[in-house]
């Protein structure tokens, strides 16, 4: 994908462990990561494992953008055709090496529930588009405006492509903000074996003159 340039930047391979250290405090209290990861105090290191390994297959397979060097968020996104992550894509980012930090338990949650978002994923949008994988801003920059700059160059670079966009989302906060972008809310349901609302949102292209 060409690079949006608006107020954004590539995550360059150097600024990864710092984009991961930002994620862990960002996602610390959400409720996907207290579900994958219950114990506070395994928590912050697990994340950043997971997180890396997550950066890793965004790089590989779609887009991670920034918004400078110091990393205040990050955003990646993945075509639509590289957005489930099979065997052979996890093992080139590195999922042998994030299946013995996390351990057996984790792990095993983590694929019950990456299972369950793959499914709703394929239920609701059958047509190539462009899949938001997630999005985080580190806490002392959330409410400044942080996340518009990660999401409104792509979006605008897919409505010129007439590209609809597809995310998911576990915090019932964020539900407003995606609306405020064209999103609208295609389903919800609790996922099996947690407490866990899941809300599936997706956009289509904006005409544009």
């Amino acid at each position: 994908m060409a690079d949006p340039k608006e107020s954004i930047i590539r995550l360059p391979a150097a600024n990864t462990d710092r984009a991961c250290e930002m994620l862990s405090r960002a996602f610390f209290h959400d409720s996907k990561m207290t579900h994958l990861i219950p114990e506070s105090a395994a928590r912050r290191d697990r994340s950043k494992d997971l997180f890396a390994f997550e950066l890793r297959y965004g790089m590989i397979y779609g887009d991670v953008y920034t918004t400078s060097p110091g990393v205040e968020g990050v955003a990646v996104w993945l075509p639509s055709e590289k957005s489930e992550i099979t065997l052979w894509r996890a093992f080139r980012a590195g999922g042998l090496g994030l299946q013995r930090h996390l351990g057996k338990e984790t792990m095993d949650r983590l694929m019950a529930f990456s299972t369950a978002i793959d499914v709703l994923h394929k239920k609701h949008v059958h047509s190539p588009h462009c899949y938001l994988f997630f999005i985080g801003v580190d806490p002392g920059y959330q409410g400044k405006g942080y996340a518009g700059r990660l999401i409104r160059p792509m979006l605008d670079r897919l409505d010129r492509k007439k590209i609809p966009c597809y995310l998911n989302t576990q915090n019932e906060k964020n539900i407003s903000l995606y609306e405020h972008f064209g999103f609208r809310v295609v389903d919800q349901l609790i996922l099996p074996g947690s407490t866990i609302l899941h809300t599936a949102m997706l956009r289509d292209p904006f005409p544009t003159t």
